[in-house]
């Protein structure tokens, strides 16, 4: 069984910085994608940003431009740069991977950022 392990979540101020990272248990072979959401207190589930096989990226409108996300293919990570960040970007960040041809799909347990205005 794979698990994803988040780090990096803190404490920052606004229009600070945060790196989380996404590590896997054991090599993930044919990702098809990683993903980072988002949980806010009494809010739904969002998705932040996306990262296909081949690098293509995806992002949330209210994100764009202040997130990068990457992955490192070899050792099945991924991480969320998170620049400029905003109150309103407080939240638990969960990584995603979707795997293979049946979209297997696999969660962390979720780290939490909190931005002080």
């Amino acid at each position: 069984q794979v698990q994803l392990v988040e780090s990096g979540g803190d404490l920052v101020q606004a229009g600070g910085s945060l790196r989380l990272s996404c590590a896997a248990s054991k090599t993930i072979f044919s990702i098809n994608y990683m993903r980072w959401y988002r949980q806010a207190p009494g809010k739904q589930r969002e998705l932040v940003a996306s990262v296909t096989n081949a690098g293509t990226t995806n992002y949330a409108d209210s994100v764009r431009g202040r997130f990068t996300i990457s992955r490192d293919t070899a050792e099945s990570t991924a991480y969320l740069q998170m620049n400029s960040l905003k109150p309103e970007d407080t939240a638990v960040y969960y990584c995603n991977a979707d795997v293979g041809p049946a979209r297997w799909e696999y969660w962390g347990q979720g780290t939490q950022v909190t931005v002080s205005s």
